[in-house]
């Protein structure tokens, strides 16, 4: 998920915003021991071997055992301080978009099921809410204006008590009664959420400065006209840098339709589906006003709690509840990425505040999620490759699409940018003219999904390489190796990806498959053998990218004198094991794994960070002159979402740990060997840093007997030495650094700030450096920020995988069904390699359901009204994704230094394309609309 959002910004712990303090308190911190017991983060039995391998998840016990508390569970008497009577509140959603609203009819309801409190637009105006300006406008629909969506809320009901809800809510749900309409009414319109377009030209060598690119010169945007996107015809090339970029677009598209005799110029369209997430748990939320205090106490449940809390104080800021602190506990949350950026929290935030000092919880049932929660983007692309028919290398790529983004505009614009650039998928592109337009529509909201636009345009493309094999007569894997970047080629913004690009090795492992070898062998005798069915094989391969472009890890590690190692971190562990993999990473240089770890830490004073600014557009002046504070930071925090955990998360872990070795471990060690005359048993040998290596828990190196990590850590403590580190970076498709004089010597690190603790031994020198936190937070010396530039790059940062399939498809029905899947996976080192196979298999099923299951109508008929649940929405089951035959293949990394890569996303997206090629394998049939229904295949079938 990459530059998901323009106009983002974070905070500290303890920050005042807009005039509103601000507390993050997580579920799981010691202010809730009696609710939140240690061991949901700290396994009570060994969780890690001798050799720091995992023999489970750090909070495996706790999560089988129901111990793991999500921000659904918790109700007021949950909460130390909060009143004991639980409130609760129901949102009332207009389900027509064509005719005018004219108010409510809650006349079904007797004075007894009365709600206590009913919220609409006039209260907000009245009151002085500030509604989040992106996600506006009009959280509640004002009587006579037409609805922006289906499902556009018009009202909140409060009761301050279960049982008048619970009675109330069935006679509402479902009434049509309930919300009355006017006038017929044309639909709601604007202007496009977001439009963008990436042209590349390259040098004839691929190595080569570009000619023209969006990273050299510019991305470039449209005037819109008509609510629609206008790009000026007849561009110059001694033109501004935008007519540059048209006047290579306008002949890429003439040359496409008027080609030379030895290209083949594939045309044609995809679509893709609306889809519901479908997490465990739905959207929800708990607050209570306590207006003797001003204090506003909310539970939620987020993938980003900086960025709720502070737009939150914006929203109340202005308001006459003269709110002036905002205590904010959010909870373990699962969402595939529906949880980030969602209005839903805001939501529950005004119940909080209406509810007459009552607690309120706000919380969707099946229906209201499937009617209000967010939705993947439906995509419309118009795909176009030239390609040579004597030697099979790809020309141009013209891909322009259309998005659905739903009724409100969430993450549209970013996701549109996102899809169009990873349409290439692995292959180089030497020329490309790449745009996307992300519209309003009167459907559910859309946003931010797992797949972020890359999963609808990759497994296109995937569609149409396959295609391009047959119509030229060639193997689809050979095809794909003549056309595959290599590691130091370019993107289509001109970006070189990061480190070497092992797609050529997982193509070869594809082709010599014996699924793959024999598939013509194969459809043969299983076509003679089951003469009601196709049987087909299918094959795709993407890379995908992770990260934003303005990723801020953070992370602290220290030790005791005893030798325990304790780990904080501020990404949210949402059930992908985060947790685990970052105990063990710190085990890189400390010996072994961490012995507890806080995930979701909000309190880092220590680091005492400011920002300011957007991280995505700040401009290198306003940059430079914010940089002379050596407290600000391009953004303190970032949400926990776009498979951001295992690289950009662990290098704070890792860089932490670092500095714990260098400047703490390792003189110790020095010390400890070269006790005695003429410098100890060490003076003979020359005993290097780079030559130290851990040994089952034990320091060594050059020789020298090894030393358990509780005796280090002891010398440490006792030296005076650095025993703790927090840290924090930033990535903008790079790493800031900057000089630090750490315990007296001078070193440049990837990172932006660093905080030091030092042993209990520390000279009066060094305990005055530590402030009222208990630690020493160093000034750093010639930082460096990523080039601003380098936001045009949109990504270089990939992980491939690979997918082939088996399907059989019913000649009566058109049902297609998975019968076995093998899939590659290059991941850089691996973690804990049980977790990456638990997402790789977990993907692949949602990759299944997105080909072949899930789909519900976008508009009239579909989620927004109401009636949706899944009794209807087709989910994939284990009879559906082969879960007996199902294996999978991690690549392992060039060396042992190789970075761990994200790859929660790139999962899920190859199997889409292979199993639509499968199909088309073996019916002979191409079809190009997901998802591939028993009724579309059996149209294309007997149509």
């Amino acid at each position: 998920m990459s530059n998901r959002d323009f106009s983002r910004r974070a905070f500290l712990q303890g920050s005042v915003v807009a005039g509103i303090g601000i507390s993050l308190v997580p579920l799981g911190s010691r202010a809730f021991a009696a609710l939140f017991e240690e061991q949901v983060t700290a396994n009570p039995k060994p969780w890690y071997g001798s050799a720091g391998q995992a023999r489970g998840r750090i909070d495996g016990v706790s999560k089988a055992c129901g111990a793991k508390v999500f921000a659904r569970d918790i109700r007021a008497q949950d909460m130390p301080g909060w009143p004991q009577r639980q409130g609760h509140a129901l949102l009332l959603k207009a389900t027509k978009a064509d005719q005018l609203y004219a108010g409510l009819d809650l006349s079904m309801l007797s004075d007894e099921l009365a709600p206590d409190r009913v919220v609409t637009a006039v209260d907000l105006a009245r009151d002085g809410i500030a509604w989040p300006e992106s996600h506006g406008p009009d959280p509640f629909l004002p009587e006579g204006q037409v609805p922006m969506f289906l499902g556009h809320p018009v009202a909140m009901l409060i009761w301050h008590d279960f049982e008048r809800y619970r009675q109330a809510k069935k006679l509402l749900k479902f009434n049509d009664q309930v919300i009355r309409y006017g006038a017929k009414a044309e639909p709601y319109s604007r202007d496009p959420y977001g439009s963008f377009r990436f042209v590349r030209v390259a040098a004839d060598d691929p190595f080569a400065a570009d000619e023209f690119s969006s990273l050299k010169n510019t991305m470039l945007f449209p005037m819109i006209r008509d609510k629609k996107p206008s790009w000026s015809q007849g561009a110059k090339l001694d033109g501004d840098l935008t007519q540059q970029g048209l006047y290579h677009a306008e002949r890429m598209q003439e040359q496409l339709a008027s080609p030379p005799d030895d290209w083949l110029v594939f045309d044609e369209r995809y679509t893709t589906q609306s889809i519901e997430p479908a997490a465990l748990e739905p959207d929800n939320g708990n607050g209570w006003f306590d207006a003797a205090s001003g204090t506003l106490h909310f539970v939620v449940a987020t993938q980003c709690p900086f960025e709720v809390a502070e737009q939150c104080a914006h929203m109340l800021a202005p308001s006459k509840f003269a709110v002036q602190a905002l205590t904010m506990h959010p909870g373990y949350t699962v969402g595939y990425g529906s949880k980030d950026n969602n209005i839903f929290v805001f939501y529950a935030a005004l119940a909080a505040l209406y509810g007459e000092g009552v607690p309120v919880r706000l919380a969707n049932d099946r229906y209201e999620q499937f009617q209000s929660g967010i939705k993947r983007h439906p995509f419309d692309m118009h795909y176009q490759l030239a390609v040579s028919k004597q030697d099979q290398r790809f020309h141009i790529f013209r891909a322009h699409m259309d998005v659905d983004g739903g009724g409100r505009i969430n993450y549209s614009p970013s996701v549109a940018a996102v899809g169009a650039t990873a349409a290439q998928s692995i292959y180089y592109m030497p020329r490309s003219d790449l745009a996307a337009t992300a519209y309003h529509s009167r459907g559910v909201e859309a946003g931010s999904m797992r797949g972020y636009g890359t999963l609808q345009t990759m497994a296109a493309t995937e569609m149409m390489v396959d295609e391009v094999a047959e119509r030229l007569g060639v193997d689809a894997i050979e095809l794909r190796l003549k056309n595959a970047m290599q590691s130091g080629m370019k993107n289509t913004q001109g970006a070189i990806p990061a480190g070497a690009l092992r797609l050529d090795e997982i193509l070869h492992k594809a082709a010599e498959h014996p699924v793959w070898k024999e598939r013509v062998a194969r459809k043969a005798r299983f076509d003679a053998e089951d003469p009601d069915n196709y049987y087909g094989v299918g094959f795709a391969i993407c890379q995908k990218d992770f990260g934003t472009g303005a990723e801020a890890p953070m992370a602290s590690v220290e030790f005791d004198a005893e030798g325990r190692i304790s780990l904080r971190q501020i990404a949210i562990d949402m059930g992908t094991g985060m947790s685990t993999s970052q105990a063990l990473l710190v085990a890189d240089w400390l010996g072994h794994p961490a012995d507890e770890i806080k995930t979701g830490v909000t309190e880092w004073a220590e680091l005492a960070l400011i920002t300011s600014g957007n991280p995505y557009i700040t401009s290198p002046a306003e940059q430079d002159a914010a940089l002379k504070n050596p407290r600000w930071v391009a953004r303190i925090a970032s949400p926990s979402s776009a498979t951001n955990s295992a690289y950009y998360s662990s290098h704070a872990t890792r860089e932490a740990a670092r500095l714990l070795f260098n400047h703490g471990l390792w003189p110790a060690a020095l010390n400890l060997w070269g006790q005695g005359i003429q410098g100890g048993l060490a003076n003979p040998y020359v005993v290097r840093r780079e030559e130290a290596h851990w040994v089952e828990g034990k320091l060594t190196a050059s020789g020298m007997p090894p030393i358990a990590f509780a005796v280090l850590a002891r010398k440490a403590h006792e030296l005076g030495l650095v025993t703790g580190a927090s840290v924090h970076g930033f990535n903008r498709w790079s790493w800031a650094d900057a000089e630090f004089d750490i315990d007296g010597s001078r070193e440049r690190v990837p990172l932006d700030a660093v905080a030091l603790k030092y042993g209990n031994g520390a000279s009066e020198e060094k305990k005055a450096r530590i402030n009222s936190h208990g630690f020493h937070l160093l000034d750093r010396l010639n930082v460096h920020y990523p080039d601003t530039q380098l936001n045009n790059a949109m990504v270089t940062y990939y992980s491939p995988v690979a997918t082939l399939v088996e399907v059989k498809v019913n000649k009566g029905s058109g049902a297609a069904q998975v019968l076995s899947h093998h899939s590659w996976l290059e991941c850089g080192r691996t973690i804990v390699p049980e977790l990456v196979l638990g997402q790789l298999e977990g993907g692949i099923a949602m990759g299944i359901g997105h080909a072949l299951l899930e789909e519900m109508p976008k508009y009239e008929g579909g989620p927004g009204e109401g009636q949706w649940n899944f009794n209807r929405y087709v989910l994939p089951r284990a009879k559906d994704v082969a879960v007996w035959a199902q294996s999978g293949e991690i690549l392992p990394p060039l060396s042992p230094s190789d970075p761990p890569k994200g790859i929660a996303e790139v999962v899920m997206i190859p199997v889409v394309g292979a199993i639509v090629n499968a199909v088309a394998h073996a019916t002979g049939k191409r079809l190009r609309d997901l998802p591939l229904t028993p009724a579309r295949i059996k149209e294309a079938l007997h149509g």
